[in-house]
C-alpha cells in the first residue's frame, strides 16, 4: 500500500537507509551490553551487573521505536545479526574482558552510536522529518549521557 504522508518515496528509502545503520548500532550495542550484564565480575559486580541491565532495557526498546519508524516509511527493518554486522560502526567484543574494560568498550561503543546518531540527524534536517529528527536526537541525548555515566567509573 502507497505511504502518503508527505515524504517522497526516494526521501523515505534514504531516511529508511540512514535509520537501517542507527538499528544495526543500537542492535550491537544491546548485545554487547547484554553479554557484559551477564559476564561481568569483581568488586563492582553488583553496580554493573545493574547498571548493565538498566542499559540494555532501554536499548531493547530503543532499538523496537527505530524498526517501528522505519516501518512507519514504508521500509524493511533489518533483523538478522548478518545485517547488523554488514552495517554497524559498533564491533563485536571477543572474549570476556576485564570489568574496567567492559566499561571502556561500552564508553567506546556509545560514543560511535552518537556519531551516527550525528549523521543521521543531519539527514533528517535535510529532509524537514521532524519524527525522525526527533527521534534520533533524542537517542544521541541518551548515549551521550550513557557515555557520561561510564566514563565517570572509570
Amino acid at each position: 500500500m502507497n505511504v502518503d504522508t508527505g515524504i517522497n518515496e526516494q526521501d523515505r528509502f534514504v531516511i529508511g537507509e540512514a535509520l537501517k545503520r542507527l538499528l544495526a548500532d543500537s542492535y550491537t550495542l544491546y548485545l554487547q551490553t547484554h553479554n557484559f550484564h551477564w559476564n561481568v565480575i569483581g568488586p563492582q559486580f553488583r553496580e554493573l551487573h545493574l547498571m548493565f541491565e538498566e542499559q540494555y532495557n532501554a536499548l531493547a526498546i530503543a532499538v523496537d521505536d527505530i524498526a517501528e519508524r522505519i516501518r512507519t516509511l514504508g521500509e524493511v527493518a533489518l533483523g538478522t545479526y548478518k545485517a547488523f554486522v554488514d552495517l554497524s560502526s559498533v564491533s563485536e567484543v571477543d572474549g570476556v574482558p576485564s570489568a574496567e574494560q567492559m566499561v571502556s568498550i561500552l564508553v567506546r561503543s556509545h560514543e560511535k552510536v552518537v556519531k551516527t546518531c550525528r549523521d543521521v540527524l543531519k539527514l533528517a534536517q535535510d529532509e524537514d522529518d521532524e519524527s525522525y529528527a526527533s527521534l534520533v536526537s533524542d537517542r544521541m541525548r541518551e548515549h551521550e549521557k550513557t557515555a557520561w555515566m561510564l566514563r565517570s567509573i572509570l
